[in-house]
């Protein structure tokens, strides 16, 4: 059964790639992929799935179907949303980061799954707006609709650097990140008074440099750096009172994560008042690192064997992904897939292109692991 499972694969070819254009021609950024669920939605229930919509009042998307003797409740996930960028002055959507080849994946290996029936267990087919925005994730879970969910997998497209068609990881180990925002409050003057104000440009200097001395045990990989400055929008010849900053954190572990930002909030803290001025700081975005289940990524490694014949180690990347709130926040059992494509200049570039192979490569390994949890 499994062998005529990956031929109808191969078969339905031109299905899938045909899925692939549909939503590639309909781009929706984060919180409005309103044709994208509709199509999603749609498709599922043709196939049985019995579907819920509008997940937490978001786009998102469930669809399930159950076997008849007793097992695990596995779930898929697949995010929808495409990116936006300015383009000659207009504000054009574009699945620039392959949002749009992760549903195809996933919803032709649940679509034929469901030809086969599943045996155990119940699978649960998750579409998932808003990765790009980090929060869908957290929404899909907040619904209450996936604590029930004990196995996850997700899979992504990859750089032609790091893996190339025909190449697979059971194992694609994201970054955390964190945004922070800091606020640093100095008194207004006169430029020719300075002795009568406290300028937040100043502070901010002196926030810099201290964010920039910043260190940790340098065998796990991190940065902190500024990204953003806003100071005084007024006269020329006043001393501003106020400059609002934004810094972007990474490192590869959430333990590394959480001591980095202890710091960052203490440098900017300690570097604003070393010119008499306060900081207000807090966090305003940012992702877990990955933390998956050995045995997960082992089924995983497996069903990349039987399609591909040989497996990537796990690959480091410092991106960040919102899928690994299923795990660190929904205390899911997770894996995640990172699958070669000759996919070029790189992702969130606008021109993206891969080679359209891995659509069916990767709709096989999906399909696989699926088979060999709930059927097999």
């Amino acid at each position: 059964m499994l062998t005529e499972l990956l031929r109808s694969i191969d078969e339905n070819r031109e299905s899938i790639i045909g899925s692939y254009h549909k939503l590639h021609n309909i781009p929706e950024k984060a919180w409005e992929e309103v044709k994208t669920s509709e199509l999603l939605s749609e498709a599922l229930r043709n196939s049985g799935f019995e579907v819920t919509e509008n997940i937490a009042g978001t786009t998102g998307i469930i669809g399930v179907i159950s076997g008849s003797e007793p097992g695990p409740v596995y779930g898929v996930r697949a995010d929808m949303d495409a990116l936006q960028f300015m383009m000659e002055g207009k504000a054009v959507n574009i699945h620039a980061c392959g949002h749009d080849a992760n549903c195809t994946m996933v919803l032709h290996a649940a679509q034929e799954i469901a030809k086969l029936g599943i045996k155990r267990g119940t699978l649960k087919i998750v579409f998932q707006p808003a990765e790009e925005a980090l929060g869908g994730a957290e929404a899909m879970l907040d619904s209450g609709l996936l604590s029930d969910v004990d196995e996850m997998i997700g899979i992504h497209l990859r750089p032609i650097h790091e893996a190339r068609v025909g190449e697979a990881t059971p194992a694609l180990l994201h970054g955390a990140s964190c945004i922070i925002s800091a606020a640093i409050k100095g008194a207004a003057a006169h430029g020719a008074r300075p002795h009568l104000g406290i300028n937040a440009i100043d502070g901010a200097a002196a926030v810099v440099n201290a964010v920039n001395a910043i260190k940790l045990v340098p065998t796990t990989p991190y940065s902190v750096k500024a990204t953003k400055l806003i100071a005084n929008g007024g006269a020329n010849n006043t001393i501003p009172d106020l400059a609002e900053m934004i810094f972007d954190l990474r490192a590869q572990t959430n333990e590394a994560m959480e001591q980095l930002i202890k710091k960052t909030f203490n440098a900017i803290e300690q570097g604003a008042a070393t010119v008499g001025a306060a900081a207000t700081v807090k966090v305003i975005a940012g992702v877990p690192g990955a933390e998956y289940d050995d045995e997960m990524v082992n089924r995983a490694k497996g069903a990349i064997q039987a399609v591909l014949g040989d497996v990537l180690g796990p690959i480091t990347t410092p991106g960040g992904e919102d899928f690994h709130y299923y795990a660190t926040k929904g205390k899911i059992k997770t894996a995640y897939i990172g699958l070669g494509a000759d996919l070029e200049p790189g992702l969130h570039h606008p021109e993206m292109k891969f080679n359209l192979d891995a659509l069916i490569t990767g709709t096989k390994i999906i399909a696989y692991n699926i088979y060999e949890r709930l059927i097999g």
